[in-house]
């Protein structure tokens, strides 16, 4: 049996490490597999835009450092299917330029394929492009944004509220640049893809100097997304941990390690143990990385282990991710570096990382950004660097040649159905999931589904959504009045490797339905009576209230007995 994701070190592991750090494992591959470019990108969305399978990407280009400069389109690069790009631009978002420093794609209008939002610096607006089901964008921002001007580092979907669909939270540091001071935004989807600012009354108010980050998770295993504000500005100005009360309102988080001069943060569970820990990269003392573990597992009480990461050099990073490098079953960390190779690091099982040397590409690059994903279907999980501020600005891709993904991603957490006591009503149920590696909006599944039946028979399946970070969302169905429901979550990763979470159960409210209300309108009548002898003699299933195969006398009996019940 294929050992789960979580903490399990399979056989092998230390050939594996030893072969690792003899030869490259990500290898430069970008002069096959990407177009020439040279334009300043500040952030990198990952997703499969045309739904063919494969997993395609949009680089947030924008021009300038401390001041605007020429405006720049938003690239989108199509995958072959082999991990091989072409730069389809000027066909799927035909028209658009801008200051972006970031891309985010998602559902917003809940049609099954994933749309794009575009946050700009120095106070422009961000858009909003609708997806056409085959990859092309139309930009609906005027219809479905309000209109404000923001200096964005960051925009991220997640669903705040727990009704279904994507809302929006963004870095705003105000009038001028990202550099400036503001409030954060949070907007509200009403369900339609459409969006009103709900800033005012769900998020705590003030200004936030520097805004580089915005990253929904669940830090406190409460099924509910909170949101943490990062900053570049130095205490008292810190990042900002906000705790959602379930109902996308918002408030202070306490006993957060202090941070200064953060570009992004990363939440992953290093140790195992089943909560979210974060990683600022140059958050830390001196421009060192901060790795914060979640103490207690609600959020609430959280531990700088910075010396856990070795080294930890006061240099300029900017962004990191965690990615299984050797698949036995814990987060590992690379990091993106500002004019230098990028820093990989294994984890030892407990979230103690050293670093591996000669296991990339050599590079001096100015990398502002790091993604990780499957990009050529060889079940290894590849690295993708977006390049901004200095050097040549060629976005580059490391193909993993290292182990093969077999583990099955990991259901953390499944809640709970507490039916009430509402009879027909139908039921959320949320997840927490994991797998080989990290990003703002979890991992790429093949699928994640919710499975169901009575009588500890899982006999039906209906989808479940992303909702931001490792949550997912599923609507089970109302089920036979008084029965027993089972029910599971199913996930399948983008290697194929299958995880089941427990089974649980829960019992419909009311009382058994009468064998003898044939038509299920809650009395015995009439009409119930016409069934029994318009199929007289018949095996009609309906009509056959005893279930003996045959409509007859003792169905007439049934009906006549609870007359009127």
């Amino acid at each position: 049996m294929s050992p789960h994701r979580h903490g399990v070190i399979v056989a092998g592991h230390l050939l594996v490490a030893a072969a690792a750090s003899a030869q490259i494992q990500f290898v430069d591959q970008t002069s096959t597999r990407f177009p020439v470019q040279a334009e300043y990108t500040n952030q990198i969305g990952v997703a499969d835009i045309d739904n063919d399978g494969d997993l395609d990407m949009c680089f947030a280009n924008g021009q300038g450092y401390s001041s605007l400069g020429t405006l720049l389109k938003p690239r989108i690069y199509i995958n072959n299917g082999a991990g091989v790009f072409a730069d389809q631009t000027d066909t799927r978002v035909a028209g658009i330029t801008g200051c972006f420093r970031t891309a985010e794609f998602g559902d917003v209008d809940r049609d099954g394929d994933v749309d794009l939002l575009l946050g700009q610096d120095y106070n422009r607006q961000m858009l909003l492009l609708i997806n056409n089901g085959s990859g092309t964008f139309a930009n609906e921002t005027s219809t479905r944004i309000p209109t404000l001007g923001t200096s964005t580092a960051r925009a991220t979907f997640g669903d705040v509220d727990g009704d279904g669909d994507l809302d929006i939270a963004l870095n705003n540091s105000g009038t001028s640049s990202r550099f400036g001071s503001g409030q954060p935004k949070l907007y509200m989807n009403d369900g339609t893809g459409k969006y009103i600012d709900g800033t005012s009354t769900r998020l705590p108010t003030g200004n936030i100097s520097e805004q580089m980050d915005a990253l929904f998770l669940d830090a406190d295993g409460d099924y509910d997304l909170d949101l943490f504000i990062a900053t570049r500005a130095s205490t008292p100005n810190q990042s900002r941990l906000w705790l959602n009360n379930g109902s996308g309102v918002f408030a202070t988080g306490a006993n957060f390690p202090n941070d200064a001069t953060s570009y992004a943060y990363d939440a992953g569970d290093i140790d195992n143990d089943g909560d979210l820990d974060l990683i600022g990269t140059n958050a830390g003392t001196s421009n060192q990385e901060l790795l914060a573990r979640n103490a207690n597992g609600l959020g609430t009480s959280w531990t700088n282990i910075s010396s856990s990461i070795s080294p930890n050099p006061s240099v300029d990073d900017n962004d990191s991710k965690f990615i299984d490098i050797d698949n036995d079953g814990d987060y590992d960390l690379v990091i993106a570096v500002l004019g230098g190779t990028k820093r990989i690091y294994r984890n030892g099982g407990t979230g103690a990382f050293t670093q591996v040397t000669n296991i990339i590409t050599a590079s001096s690059d100015s990398s502002l950004d790091v993604k990780v994903a499957d990009f050529d279907g060889d079940h290894r999980y590849d690295i993708v660097t977006g390049q901004g501020e200095s050097g040549a600005f060629q976005n580059r891709i490391y193909m993993n040649n290292g182990a093969m993904d077999t583990l099955a991603p990991t259901i953390v957490r499944t809640e709970q159905v507490n039916p009430g006591a509402a009879i027909g009503a139908t039921h959320p149920v949320r997840v927490t999931v994991r797998d080989a590696y990290t990003s703002h909006m979890g991992f790429h599944a093949r699928a994640v589904t919710l499975r169901y039946g009575i009588g500890g028979v899982l006999s039906q399946s209906v989808p479940m959504v992303l909702t931001g970070n490792n949550l997912w969302r599923g609507v089970l169905p109302s089920q036979p009045r008084a029965s027993t429901v089972s029910y599971s979550v199913r996930c399948v990763d983008a290697s194929g490797n299958t995880g089941d979470g427990p089974m649980l159960t829960f019992v419909e409210p009311g009382t058994p339905p009468n064998p003898a209300d044939l038509n299920n309108d809650g009395v015995v009548n009439g009409n119930d009576l016409t069934i029994v002898l318009a199929a007289w003699g018949t095996a009609d299933p309906i009509a056959d209230a005893d279930n003996d195969g045959i409509v007859g006398g003792t169905d007439l009996t049934l009906i006549l007995a609870a007359f009127g019940a």
